[in-house]
């Protein structure tokens, strides 16, 4: 099985997949002033020909960090923040549906909790991995009924299956 590296989430590094931004703590312009302060339009997700988002949790328990199922979107960008915890999140590029899953160039990331990433339309993924003992949640937006319309999902089995390594240390 081919073990895939952590790196540090930056614009450099994910800019591939799509963008992120630390929600928690954010660099950008400012509407208001304390006690209420508003960020506009920190991050942007293209919702196909939706007009509605549909926001869910995902709730992730410990288990090995093994890649074993990958999915994409066709139509949509979709949205993850870990709400509680940080996290690994991977991510292989789009590819054309004949071509297959290109397990040869997934890349896996270090999300702090807050930061909210957007991915690209036909970036694999899957369900990301909790680094603790305890279940993480993590937001998710998509439009409506992707998961019934617009998501293309496949099984990997044996030496296609993937391990993420341990994160370095902060």
């Amino acid at each position: 099985m081919k073990t895939v590296s952590v790196e540090k989430l930056t614009p450099e590094s994910f800019q591939e997949f799509g963008g992120f931004r630390d929600m928690l703590n954010p660099v950008s312009e400012m509407l208001g002033a304390p006690p209420i302060e508003f960020f506009p339009d920190m991050i942007q997700q293209a919702l196909g020909n939706c007009q509605a988002a549909s926001y869910s949790n995902c709730r992730i328990g410990p288990r090995e960090p093994v890649i074993n199922v990958a999915e994409c979107h066709s139509s949509t960008a979709e949205m993850l923040m870990p709400l509680d915890a940080d996290v690994l999140m991977w991510f292989a590029p789009a590819s054309v549906p004949d071509a297959g899953f290109p397990g040869d160039k997934v890349r896996a990331f270090l999300v702090p909790n807050g930061t909210m990433v957007v991915i690209k339309p036909g970036t694999w993924h899957h369900g990301p991995f909790c680094l603790g003992s305890e279940p993480a949640n993590i937001l998710v937006a998509l439009p409506e009924r992707t998961y019934a319309n617009d998501t293309r999902t496949i099984a990997l089995e044996g030496d296609d299956c993937l391990m993420i390594a341990s994160p370095p240390n902060p």
